[in-house]
């Protein structure tokens, strides 16, 4: 009678755990034996992992290369025989720069 007993009680035991689990997803133990178990001693240590620190370098700023002075465009003028370049071809007393009129024409002074 103890015998069969005890193994209904175990199945029923199983049959309950398996269906509690599947159905509710319920973590546990079943422990069957004397009053202590491995878990049951003193917890493992925790140690925390070490906090890495890693410095960031300081930003660096380049100053960008100075731009060259941008050139203007300049006409060339030829006193003899007179006239602008490329509409004289040559010029024996050379060739003279001239800075081009920025205003139109027709509002001139």
């Amino acid at each position: 009678m103890k015998r069969s007993s005890l193994i209904l009680l175990a199945a029923i035991g199983l049959l309950l755990a398996t269906t509690l689990t599947s159905q509710a997803h319920v973590r546990g133990r079943i422990w069957i034996g004397p009053g202590w178990g491995p878990w049951w001693g003193a917890p493992y240590p925790y140690y925390a992992p070490p906090v890495i620190v890693q410095q960031q370098p300081p930003p660096v700023y380049v100053e960008p290369a100075p731009r060259e002075q941008e050139e203007q465009n300049y006409w060339y003028y030829c006193q003899e025989p007179p006239g602008y370049y490329p509409y004289v071809k040559q010029c024996p007393g050379g060739w003279l720069k001239v800075v081009p009129k920025t205003t139109p024409p027709d509002q001139e002074e």
